[in-house]
């Protein structure tokens, strides 16, 4: 594989994963008062985390240092890492304390709806997968990327419909509207 690749691969995913590590190191030190109340989480959630990490993991299941991707690819494939990049940077900063790995809510709550939220209810979950895709078009066969695909879409679909009745059970029929005409992480899919 050409070296350019894995510097747009590691480059990629830095740039995607730094508003993370932002936004916690943000939370940490963010001085506002804690809402008295505890926290709901829903550990279910973590069985959707682990699909989504083994479809990263199924990407790397081939000879991929000797692949070498068509310009095509290299051309698609950045086209969705960039779409991965900007999500994580427009949608993590606007969840600010609300971010977190599991499924939860915290007292002070609020339905975000702005920006990517606009588009689909869970961009952080659509960037991941053009991060899936963009990886994979450069490092994957096509079958074991639609293989990756899939293991991430039901990791995914898990992890949203647990997060969709969190929201529901918070914030009613506020949320049964944004739900009905937004899309969850693909746009234009119900």
């Amino acid at each position: 594989m050409p070296t350019y690749i894995y510097g747009i691969i590691a480059g990629s995913w830095l740039i995607w994963f730094c508003p993370f590590v932002l936004a916690q190191w943000n939370a940490k030190r963010d001085a506002r008062p804690k809402v008295n109340g505890s926290v709901q989480l829903d550990p279910r959630a973590r069985w959707g985390m682990l699909l989504q990490g083994i479809s990263y993991a199924i990407l790397w299941q081939n000879s991929f240092w000797t692949r070498s991707p068509q310009p095509w690819q290299v051309v698609l494939s950045l086209l969705f890492l960039a779409l991965a990049c900007l999500l994580s940077w427009t949608a993590t900063p606007l969840l600010g304390r609300q971010w977190r790995l599991d499924a939860g809510l915290n007292p002070d709550h609020e339905l975000v709806t702005s920006g990517p939220y606009r588009v689909v209810r869970h961009p952080i979950y659509a960037s991941m997968l053009c991060l899936l895709v963009g990886v994979g078009l450069l490092v994957t066969p096509f079958a074991l990327l639609l293989l990756a695909t899939a293991v991430l879409v039901a990791g995914t679909e898990i992890r949203v419909r647990i997060e969709d009745k969190l929201l529901k059970s918070r914030f009613g029929d506020s949320f049964l509207d944004y739900r009905r005409t937004v899309p969850a992480y693909v746009p234009f899919v119900r």
